[in-house]
């Protein structure tokens, strides 16, 4: 029912907008806003994007929770989206969405009423006996695996399977 009326609700007040501010200062400087608003959310995007993509990578590789750096990022994307969509209401929101205050109170807002049962980090055995060290640089070029060698002038022992060419 709350995106029904979003699809309403949002394109009256965005046509409510354009009547009122094109009146008010012609029809090519509010076009004119409109682009440069775009460019400029744009800008912002791909700088905040990167910022929050360098502080995932960073809760990543020292084991933390990754929770609220996904939803700055994901808070960033609909930004950019609404950025993107023309209109002076769309943009207000999609600017409010880039200031990092306003992600941290929407963020404190989910929060609170999202109710997470569990969360966990890769398999249960390697949980356990991960150390968050990092390994030595003498030891961290070292790869440790197995092998065995095949000889090519063996032939496969199964049929074709119709796929290829043998």
């Amino acid at each position: 029912m709350w995106l029904l009326l979003a699809f309403v609700a949002i394109p009256l007040i965005e046509i409510a907008l354009f009547i009122q501010v094109g009146g008010t200062i012609g029809l090519w400087p509010t076009l004119l806003i409109v682009l440069i608003t775009a460019i400029l959310g744009t800008w912002l995007v791909r700088t905040q994007g990167a910022m929050a993509i360098g502080n995932l990578q960073r809760s990543f590789s020292e084991l933390d929770d990754p929770t609220e750096p996904l939803a700055h990022g994901a808070m960033i994307l609909i930004a950019g989206a609404l950025l993107l969509t023309p209109g002076f209401f769309t943009d207000a929101v999609g600017f409010a969405l880039l200031m990092p205050p306003v992600r941290v109170a929407v963020f404190g807002y989910l929060r609170k009423r999202i109710h997470v049962k569990s969360f966990s980090m890769g398999s249960t055995s390697t949980h356990q006996t991960y150390t968050a060290q990092r390994p030595k640089s003498s030891q961290a070029d070292v790869i440790d695996g197995e092998f065995t060698e095949v000889d090519p002038s063996k032939k496969p022992t199964h049929p074709p399977s119709g796929w290829t060419k043998h």
